[in-house]
């Protein structure tokens, strides 16, 4: 029997606009009742996402939980008390950022523990951004990333709409930290860093622990090469229809529906029908 299901956010659970249909849902809030734990594994923060977990019946609740920062953080849901916290070292997030920041149009998003700092924000990121309800503190000048010198500093990513862009970012990177370092793309648009050993699969396989879940009885949905790990982790990899080619590939089964019902259909599917 699943008794937890880890689920990606953008282009999986939700629409393009950042909405999430009735279908979704309904069906999360059945999972839910019968005991069976839905967790959202998201690359946002966990602040950010609190109107979805209000949607859900989720907010608040001791014994629920967040996966947030491609795994940076677990967070219980009642306080929004951090679990597990795997932060970048300061050097090494300076570091990536400079490397992020020296390409031309692209922005660069600062993600603390607590906020989300953007280095020259581009109108299109700033659209989509808002499309999710997430609010930014505009960072001014390069220099000034040494304020974040004594926070944590959960993960470094940039934002540039072309694909190309995003591969030379993502091989630039793992050159110089010599593929020492985690580096992924998401919600086509995004090339994401974090800790070496942080992602969505070790963040999840952790929270199984802490609760005494075997790994066989999850459930993980995605959409993008940012949620492979986690796929390559649980029991049950499920893509949603639009899905990239690269999860598809790992999933056992795709949903016939994309974000607007696949994660229903999924759920219906493997525990409620």
């Amino acid at each position: 029997m699943y008794q937890l299901v880890a689920s990606d956010l953008d282009e999986t659970l939700l629409r393009a606009d950042g909405s999430v249909s009735a279908e979704n849902v309904a069906a999360i809030k059945a999972v839910v009742a019968r005991g069976v734990k839905f967790v959202p594994n998201t690359g946002r923060s966990f602040t950010s996402i609190q109107p979805l977990l209000e949607k859900f019946g989720l907010a608040g609740l001791a014994d629920q939980y967040v996966v947030s920062y491609n795994g940076a953080a677990v967070v219980e849901n009642q306080g929004n008390r951090v679990v597990l916290a795997n932060a970048m070292p300061f050097a090494e997030a300076k570091r990536a950022f400079d490397v992020l920041a020296s390409v031309p149009d692209t922005d660069v998003h600062i993600y603390t523990l607590d906020d989300l700092y953007i280095y020259r924000p581009r109108a299109d990121d700033e659209a989509y951004l808002k499309t999710r309800g997430v609010a930014f503190h505009p960072l001014a000048d390069r220099a000034d990333f040494a304020q974040f010198k004594d926070m944590q500093i959960m993960k470094v990513i940039a934002m540039h709409p072309d694909a190309q862009v995003q591969q030379t970012l993502q091989t630039h990177i793992e050159a110089t930290f010599d593929h020492q370092i985690n580096c992924s793309l998401s919600s086509g648009i995004y090339v994401e860093v974090n800790h070496l050993g942080v992602d969505k699969g070790q963040a999840t396989l952790a929270l199984c622990r802490r609760l005494q879940i075997p790994i066989k009885n999850v459930i993980g949905l995605g959409d993008n090469v940012n949620d492979l790990a986690m796929l390559h982790t649980v029991g049950l990899p499920i893509a949603v229809a639009n899905g990239v080619p690269a999860v598809k590939a790992v999933a056992k089964y795709v949903t016939t529906h994309d974000y607007e019902s696949g994660v229903a259909e999924a759920l219906h599917r493997f525990i409620l029908d």
